[in-house]
């Protein structure tokens, strides 16, 4: 089990660095200066609770000097062999100012793992990953890698709609809610088909459940649980 960082997923292939989406970051020169040359993968990360603060350097097509408040936090070396621990130790002789290899704990029980949720959560950390050791990298989502995380949950009033688009044409695409009396805000996942079909009606109480306030006192990730009666 490790941390979950909460950055943005960088690839370097061995010569650049790309998105989860296959797009280049454009790091500076001198950050990528001592990588591999060999694939690596992992997180652009600074500290808890700055996602936007990471986005807003990474995303940069100029790169700003803001660069070095950032890390390329190792969780997976995509053509090496062995097991997790055995493929990591490739990266150990290129750790550095830049780059980190995130902490990998061996957990024996739900309890270990619930604990160490807690600590990362009490930290400000986002959740936490579970891994199979055993088996080799894959690209995909999978059950050998999973996302553990504490959600909380609240009411808002429904206050609008967006129309849906791609899939959801002619449907509901998000409910716009709003939030502690002021703040509207979006939720759009988390529907059936039926329910973004004859959505919540304008005026009524719903409750979500998401992962923590933005900067701008957002909820994150909100996703729509039921109507509350």
């Amino acid at each position: 089990m490790s941390e979950k960082l909460d950055g943005i997923r960088a690839y370097w292939d061995g010569e650049k660095l790309l998105s989860r989406g296959g797009k280049i970051i454009h790091a500076p020169v001198w950050f990528t200066k001592e990588y591999p040359p060999f694939a690596i993968d992992g997180e652009l990360w600074s500290k808890r609770n700055d996602f936007d603060h990471i986005s807003s350097i990474v995303r940069d097509k100029v790169p700003s000097n803001e660069w070095h408040l950032i890390t390329h936090n190792i969780f997976e070396v995509p053509n090496s062999t062995g097991n997790l621990k055995q493929r990591l130790s490739h990266v150990k002789r290129y750790v550095g100012k830049y780059i980190k290899i995130v902490k990998q704990i061996e957990v024996h029980n739900k309890r270990e793992l619930k604990n160490f949720l807690l600590e990362v959560e009490s930290k400000g950390g986002e959740g936490v990953v579970v891994r199979d050791p055993n088996v080799g990298y894959i690209a995909k989502r999978t059950s050998k890698a999973l996302k553990v995380k504490s959600f909380s949950d609240s009411e808002c009033l429904v206050v609008g709609y967006t129309q849906g688009k791609g899939k959801f044409r002619g449907k509901m695409g998000a409910l716009k809610c709003e939030f502690e009396s002021t703040l509207v805000f979006k939720i759009g996942s988390g529907f059936s088909d039926k329910e973004r079909n004859n959505p919540p009606e304008i005026g009524s109480l719903v409750t979500f459940k998401y992962m923590g306030l933005t900067k701008n006192a957002k909820p994150r990730f909100p996703v729509f649980l039921r109507v509350r009666k």
